[in-house]
């Protein structure tokens, strides 16, 4: 694969600003959720297992980045991915770690209601 290096040099700080939103453990589970269909912050908070006011914190955060983006019904806010890069290093993501999940029990911790933690 050749690289440009040129271009990648003009992209790094929009890489790195992604990663960084991205780096966190609770922001990486809620982009996690958002995959693969946009969430209302309800279904994110039984989801992910956040209190509401730190859910909020996370979502605003990964708003503030574009990470994610809102739409609002009535009095309902929903989540989704803004954009392909985010779902593109999700994808990496679990390919490196949960896609052999089933054979590996210890990759994917049981959280609260029966759900793993996976990708």
């Amino acid at each position: 694969m050749d690289i440009d290096l040129l271009a990648l040099q003009g992209q790094t700080q929009k890489g790195s600003a992604l990663l960084k939103a991205m780096s966190n453990e609770h922001r990486l589970l809620i982009l996690c959720h958002l995959m693969h269909r946009e969430r209302s912050v309800g279904e994110l908070e039984r989801v992910v297992g956040l209190s509401q006011s730190a859910l909020s914190q996370h979502l605003a955060r990964l708003r503030k980045d574009g990470v994610v983006k809102t739409r609002r019904q009535a009095q309902t806010i929903y989540y989704s991915l803004n954009g392909p890069q985010a779902g593109a290093i999700l994808r990496v993501l679990h390919s490196l770690y949960c896609e052999d999940a089933d054979t590996v029990p210890s990759r994917g911790r049981k959280q609260a209601g029966g759900q793993t933690d996976r990708l």
